[in-house]
């Protein structure tokens, strides 16, 4: 017995969940429902008071860095005295460059706040970028099976054009013929007009069956004020490769095209990766030569990355207040995506309600809105090829002018058979649901976590660059200025392998007065006194 082919199913994530739960507040502090209503003005309030929490955040920060300025800046002007004395003091004490004194312990600290908030910067930044990947990869395939969907539509359209057009063709050319050769004999005659009214029926059967009517309209070539495609690919392009058609309106179209769709998805979804690449980019680059100058101690590196960082600070906040506020509509839009697609103006104009719930829920006790239509047209298909079968077997005989035109009758009923069969398949809810089904995995869960986890990279971050420019200025403090600088050099450039205490010893031995050397001694003539010994020759 053969398997059964389970229809796939959608379910929302934890994650949807968790964040459809949030509560709602709009600008008057009043609760509001977790219904995704885009086009409500309170609905906007709840997201622009969820995404004002990050400026409130901001505010805060800005607030700390502020005061950790005034603290470096006023508190530490009148210490300048009691640190020279430090200084002495620390340098009687230690030995090389350690850090033994107060001053040394407070650099050291500053100079470890520094670089654990940049190592929790870039900790953010791979955050950042596997969540901008994340985002990406669930974004390709929505807008994948989006275009999957709508080949699938422009498929079903020109079959219907191409299968109406025949049957026209058929009616106006060789049936007309037909009948003009079977007057005669009323017999044939009554075949060949039940065969028009048949090939008519079908037609008036299959213009009422489209999923897109502004389609089917080009393809049939009438002057209609909605002739211009709403399905962008009528050719049959894989989706894999089909052309990025930049759209020429920013407006939904009406009826809604997945093509449409699909386009302005990839091109803002090109802005929106390469924009999180270059923040990532710059949050980077700050963090590395924050680092390199706090090893080097380069004021002028410091003070162009103190700059850099404030930018990123501010970039930070606003990011994730923009995350927030997109987390939020899409976990709301995921908690129940039927419901929206059915009660939405934009997706139902020209199509009625059963249709769509019939490829959104692709249930097996629901029958199909056409079967009745395909029944219709399949069986007035059959009476047509019983009434040609006939002709030919009987009016041929008699009349062989007509062997030519019934030929081209045949030929054009198998092919409108053939494009029939197409169509029945086609139209069947199992193709069409799994596109929505994979479109809806790859936004709700795909693009869910990516966007929970850019959320984070700009929460950690902001955190990291608020520490930063806190521990900076303390940094300074610790850089030894310019005079301290030459007269480090000056003394070391003398030998750079003599400790720092043999020159201590040879300064003091200086101020002693200076050793004679070897070769100022006595020549070897010389006797000393009260020796015994002759001369040496």
């Amino acid at each position: 017995m053969a398997a059964m082919t389970t229809v796939p199913s959608y379910t929302p994530s934890l994650w949807v969940r968790m964040c459809h739960a949030l509560p709602r507040l709009d600008l008057t502090m009043q609760m509001r429902d977790n219904i995704f209503v885009p086009d409500s003005w309170e609905y906007q309030q709840t997201l622009l008071v969820l995404s004002s929490l990050s400026a409130i955040a901001l505010v805060i920060s800005l607030l700390v860095v502020l005061s950790f300025l005034i603290h470096y800046c006023c508190c530490h002007r009148g210490d300048r005295s009691e640190g020279s004395e430090e200084e002495e003091e620390d340098e009687d004490g230690s030995t090389g460059h350690g850090y033994s004194g107060k001053k040394g312990r407070g650099i050291c600290c500053v100079t470890w706040v520094a670089v654990a908030a940049v190592t929790l910067c870039c900790v953010a930044i791979g955050i950042g970028f596997y969540g901008n990947s994340e985002a990406n990869d669930g974004m390709y395939q929505l807008t994948s099976s989006l275009l999957t969907a709508n080949y699938t539509l422009a498929s079903i359209d020109l079959l219907i054009s191409d299968t109406i057009t025949g049957l026209q063709l058929s009616v106006s050319g060789p049936l007309t013929t037909m009948e003009e050769l079977f007057t005669g004999s009323k017999p044939f005659l009554v075949s060949t007009r039940n065969c028009r009214r048949l090939s008519e029926n079908v037609i008036n059967l299959l213009s009422s069956i489209s999923l897109a009517r502004s389609s089917v309209d080009a393809g049939l070539g009438n002057d209609s004020s909605v002739s211009g495609a709403s399905i962008i690919p009528l050719t049959p392009v894989p989706p894999s490769v089909a052309p990025t058609v930049v759209p020429t309106s920013s407006l939904m179209p009406n009826p809604f095209s997945p093509g449409w769709a699909a386009n302005t998805l990839m091109v803002n979804e090109d802005y929106r990766w390469l924009s999180y690449v270059l923040l990532l980019l710059l949050d980077l680059i700050v963090c590395l030569f924050i680092l390199l100058g706090l090893a080097k101690q380069a004021r002028w590196l410091l003070i162009l990355m103190t700059v850099l960082a404030w930018l990123a600070l501010f970039l930070s906040w606003g990011s994730l207040g923009l995350e927030t506020a997109t987390v939020v509509a899409l976990s709301d839009f995921c908690s129940d995506p039927n419901t929206f697609v059915l009660n939405s103006t934009n997706f139902n104009t020209g199509t009625s309600s059963d249709v769509l719930d019939y490829y959104l829920t692709c249930s097996r006790r629901m029958n199909s809105p056409f079967q009745q239509l395909l029944t219709q047209s399949q069986r007035a298909l059959s009476n047509i090829h019983t009434h040609l079968s006939s002709l030919d077997r009987n009016a041929l005989p008699q009349f062989p002018k007509a062997e030519k035109s019934l030929r081209e009758v045949q030929q054009i009923l198998n092919s409108t058979e053939g494009n029939f069969h197409q169509l029945v398949a086609l139209l069947n809810c199992r193709g069409l649901n799994k596109d929505y089904i994979d479109s809806l995995k790859g936004l709700c869960y795909d693009g869910m976590e990516g966007l929970l986890y850019l959320s984070l990279y700009s929460f950690l971050s902001a955190l990291a660059f608020t520490a930063i420019l806190c521990s900076l200025p303390g940094a300074w403090r610790s850089f030894p200025s310019d005079s301290e600088e030459y007269e480090d050099s000056d003394s070391e450039s003398e030998d750079p392998f003599t400790s720092h205490q043999a020159r201590r010893q040879t300064a003091s031995g200086s101020q002693r007065g200076a050793m004679a050397p070897f070769y100022n001694y006595p020549g070897a003539g010389w006797t000393p006194p009260f020796s015994s010994a002759p001369p040496l020759p």
